[in-house]
C-alpha cells in the first residue's frame, strides 16, 4: 500500500512539474471568485431575504441528488426519498386554508424530531471520526476505513438533514402563522390576540402561568403575551424566529432555555445555518471557477 501511495504520488509530482507558475494563477482566481460570491450573497440576503431563502433551499434539496444519483448512493437516494415525500406533505398541510387546529402542532412536532434525529447523528458521527482519530476502533477490532466511513456518513446526514429541516420549518411558519391572522411577515397583524389564544397554533390555552401543566407549561414573553410552552419552542428553536409571533419584540432566547444542555440546540442551529452556505454554494462557485479556468486554457 505504501509503494502503491508513493508511486501516485510521484506520478502527481511529475504531471504538475513546471506548473507553479499556473497554479499560482489558478488559486488567485478561486480566491477572487470567492470574495466576489461572499459579497454578492451576503447582499442578496441582506436585501432580498425571501428569495435568497427559496434558492438556497432548491439548491440544498437538487444539489446533493445529482451527485447521489452520478455517485450511484441509492442508501441516501432512498432517505431523499422518504423525506422529501414526508415533508411535502407536511408542507401542503401547512399551506391549506382554512388551516386546521391539529396542523401546527403536527408540523412542530415533525420538525423537531428530524431536528433532534440530526442532531443525535451529528453528534455520534463526530464522536465516531475522534474515535477514529485516537485509535479507539483497534479495540473493538473496527476496521479504521469502516470506523471512519461510518463516522463521515453519519456526520453528513445530521447536517444535511438538520439543514433542510430547520429552513422548510421557517418556511411552514410563516405560512401558518400568517394563515392564522396574528403574525404577519412584513405588516400588522389581521386579527387582535386575546389573552387566552396562542398566537402560533391559534388555540385555546388551558393551563395558566403559574401552573404545572400534565403535558406542557405555558410560556410568557418579555412582552407579556403567552403561549403554549411547545409552540413558542418550535417557532424559535425549529422556526429560526427570534421575535414574538405577534408584536415583533425580540426574544430572549437565554431566559426561555434555562437548562444548559438545551442551549447546545441553539449553537447547532447556528452551525447549520453556516454549513448552508458550504453545502448549497460552493459547489456553484468551484464551478464557476473552473468554468474560467478551462476558458483561459488553465487546466
Amino acid at each position: 500500500m505504501d509503494d502503491e501511495w508513493n508511486l501516485q504520488q510521484e506520478r502527481m509530482y511529475k504531471m504538475h512539474q513546471g506548473h507553479e507558475s499556473m497554479h499560482v494563477e489558478m488559486i488567485l482566481i478561486f480566491v477572487c471568485i470567492l470574495i466576489i460570491a461572499q459579497i454578492v450573497l451576503v447582499q442578496w440576503r441582506q436585501r432580498h431575504g425571501r428569495s435568497y431563502n427559496l434558492v438556497t433551499l432548491l439548491q440544498m434539496w437538487v444539489v446533493p441528488l445529482y451527485f447521489t444519483i452520478k455517485l450511484y448512493w441509492w442508501r441516501f437516494l432512498s432517505m431523499w426519498g422518504l423525506f422529501s415525500v414526508i415533508t411535502s406533505y407536511i408542507l401542503f398541510r401547512a399551506t391549506r386554508k382554512p388551516l386546521s387546529g391539529r396542523t401546527p402542532r403536527l408540523v412542530y412536532k415533525w420538525f423537531l424530531l428530524i431536528y433532534k434525529l440530526s442532531y443525535a447523528f451529528g453528534v455520534v458521527g463526530y464522536l465516531a471520526i475522534i474515535f477514529t482519530m485516537c485509535g479507539l476502533h483497534l479495540f473493538f477490532k473496527i476496521k479504521a476505513r469502516d470506523s471512519m466511513d461510518f463516522g463521515i456518513v453519519s456526520l453528513f446526514y445530521g447536517l444535511y438533514y438538520g439543514i433542510m429541516g430547520r429552513d422548510f420549518a421557517e418556511i411552514c411558519s410563516d405560512y401558518m402563522a400568517s394563515t392564522i391572522g396574528f403574525y404577519s411577515v412584513s405588516g400588522m397583524p389581521t386579527r387582535s390576540l386575546s389573552d387566552s389564544i396562542c398566537a402560533i397554533c391559534g388555540q385555546k390555552i388551558i393551563v395558566e402561568l403559574d401552573e404545572e401543566g400534565l403535558i406542557e407549561n405555558t410560556y410568557q414573553l418579555s412582552c407579556n403575551h403567552i403561549f403554549h410552552e411547545f409552540c413558542i419552542r418550535g417557532w424559535c428553536i425549529v422556526g429560526k424566529k427570534q421575535t414574538c409571533p405577534y408584536c415583533k419584540e425580540k426574544v430572549d432566547l437565554k431566559r426561555m432555555i434555562s437548562n444548559p444542555w438545551e442551549r447546545t440546540h441553539i449553537l447547532y442551529g447556528q452551525i447549520l445555518d453556516w454549513l448552508r452556505y458550504l453545502v448549497a454554494w460552493q459547489p456553484m462557485v468551484i464551478g464557476i471557477v473552473q468554468v474560467i479556468n478551462y476558458s483561459l486554457g488553465l487546466e
